[in-house]
């Protein structure tokens, strides 16, 4: 298969695993997500959102798992990501705007499009007219996000005037949660597409497709999950990652567990300091383990002298600023002795010795989002699944 080089093992081989840092990403668990939600949200389609490298995880191993389990179609940011799942053969949406320079190429690979103004509709009929042939397009309603798309206000006007271009078929309309909740504002901001699409209908332009619900809204907003709505759009979700507060129960698992070695281990004498800055002054001696990841695989600096892997079920404690290759961290009560080379965890454990994606989101005062998408190029994706490669 072309795309991201993939290493495919069963959950038993994992061990054999060779890798300096590695994120770890269960497929099985990512399918059983994808399913719940389709359960959740039916009888809308689920289009799955894959933007980002599938938000730090691989695109490729991620969209072929999801194809193979149902997926509607693929969502994405920009025209790259949208020639990497050409090869599936299912519907994909570039949820962004496009460039000048992009249009020649999302029109002739029938990508479905946004439409974002006049001006983006008519050079998307423009370029339609001449490749012969017809473009999907979805009217892109700035309900409240303030980034992209035509305002409420002006949404109906700008409609009849699109869908009196030629070679488009003006099929679709979406917006965007800036934050999704179950509160007055999202109702407010769901109704509105409603109402437009109501309005549009009555003159004459047929929607088919409705969407407003992001991963958040699916476990938020019920109200927009529901026809009239006709899909949703699930992404950080099926990741088992949440950006929401009170989130439905859907029961959806993490699918990722971030994962390094140990490099060398050493009794430190009191008095000594660790790391940059000598943000850490030993008090007593005190036996370390310096770990092979550090900020350029994403380790985020906030959890200098904050905090904690775990290395054989047992929390230990990060100490000193981290440094762009490797990390250092105290090892306290251990009855066997620790060797170099032995797994430590970032993400992922069990129990009351568990990180999860959420913990590291809020030492550094960000959301999930941002945690995956910056683990870095450095860490191997290794992909679990019990059906095999």
């Amino acid at each position: 298969m072309k795309g991201d080089k993939m290493t495919m093992k069963n959950q038993v081989d994992i061990q054999g695993n060779q890798s300096r840092i590695w994120l770890e990403v269960n497929l099985d668990t990512l399918e059983q997500n994808f399913k719940r939600i389709c359960k959740a949200v039916k009888p809308l389609k689920v289009m799955a959102v894959l933007k980002a490298n599938a938000y730090g995880l691989g695109v490729m191993p991620v969209a072929e798992r999801l194809l193979n389990a149902g997926a509607d179609g693929f969502c994405v940011a920009e025209l790259r990501e949208a020639i990497q799942l050409k090869q599936f053969g299912k519907p994909i949406q570039i949820l962004g705007g496009l460039l000048d320079f992009e249009l020649e190429e999302a029109v002739r690979n029938q990508f479905i499009l946004g439409i974002t103004d006049y001006s983006s509709a008519k050079k998307i009929s423009d370029e339609s007219v001449r490749q012969g042939v017809v473009t999907e397009v979805h009217f892109k309603i700035d309900s409240g996000m303030g980034r992209l798309g035509i305002l409420a206000k002006d949404a109906v006007a700008t409609a009849k005037k699109v869908v009196g271009l030629p070679n488009l078929n003006c099929c679709g309309i979406y917006s965007h949660f800036p934050a999704a909740a179950n509160d007055e504002l999202s109702l407010a901001q769901a109704s509105t597409v409603l109402e437009l699409a109501e309005k549009m209908e009555a003159a004459g332009i047929h929607l088919e497709k409705r969407h407003i619900a992001n991963s958040d809204a699916i476990n938020t907003c019920p109200f927009a999950t529901v026809p009239p709505f006709t899909q949703v759009r699930a992404g950080i979700n099926l990741h088992g990652s949440f950006n929401a507060d009170g989130e439905r129960e859907l029961g959806l698992e993490s699918v990722v567990s971030l994962k390094t070695r140990i490099v060398q281990i050493r009794e430190m004498p009191a008095g000594h300091t660790i790391g940059y800055n000598r943000t850490c002054r030993l008090p007593v001696n005190t036996k370390v383990a310096t770990i092979a990841a550090g900020y350029a695989d994403g380790i985020p600096l906030n959890l200098s002298n904050r905090g904690y892997v775990v290395i054989r079920g047992r929390l230990c404690p990060i100490i000193g600023r981290i440094s762009m290759d490797y990390t250092t961290v105290r090892l306290d009560g251990f009855e066997e002795e620790i060797q170099p080379g032995e797994e430590v965890i970032f993400i992922g454990g069990t129990g009351s010795s568990r990180i999860t994606v959420a913990d590291w989101a809020n030492l550094k005062g960000t959301h999930p989002y941002e945690v995956l998408c910056a683990i870095g190029p450095r860490v191997n994706r290794v992909y679990i699944t019990k059906k095999g490669s």
